[in-house]
């Protein structure tokens, strides 16, 4: 069978787009509000969540410490708390809005593990249906989104205006 394919445009501005100096997670604490631009959903004192602008799924979340920091040990107490409280809270409205089957939750620390931004640490969040993956990225090294970043943002927005 002839290779074929498959193209995922969404990921160009990733792949191809201009790099933006500076950590952007810090550049995220500065922002003021929350809004689909920045794509924070929620703060609290010690660390923000903000929807996953290169998805692994629909939905992807990142739970992020306000202080740049890269090594987990090094996480205070308070920050620490906040990190599982809002993972917590992040799991508990995205079965209420989105009702995935399951979750994966988990760290890249360093870059051999597969951190993209090794020196400011966060928590994925990943929520998964029953039968989400399927051989497109394997064969195809495509994934499909089903729902649009928009309307995403948007149902989870209200979700966590609701806590």
């Amino acid at each position: 069978m002839a290779e074929q394919n498959i193209r995922a445009p969404w990921r160009s501005e990733f792949i191809l787009g201009k790099k933006e100096k500076g950590c952007v997670f810090c550049k995220l604490v500065k922002a003021k509000k929350k809004s689909l631009k920045n794509l924070i959903l929620y703060r609290t004192e010690k660390s923000y969540i903000v929807l996953n602008k290169f998805p692994y799924n629909g939905g992807h979340l990142l739970i992020v410490p306000n202080r740049h920091i890269g090594v987990l040990e090094r996480l205070t107490e308070q920050e620490s708390i906040e990190l599982i409280k809002l993972s917590q809270l992040a799991v508990k409205v995205m079965k209420s809005c989105l009702r995935p089957n399951a979750f994966n939750l988990g760290m890249n620390l360093g870059r051999p593990a597969g951190a993209g931004i090794p020196r400011h640490l966060h928590m994925h969040i990943v929520p998964r249906w029953t039968g989400d993956s399927n051989f497109m990225p394997i064969v195809g090294k495509t994934r499909v989104h089903s729902i649009p970043m928009e309307l995403i943002y948007k149902t989870l927005a209200e979700g966590f205006a609701k806590v």
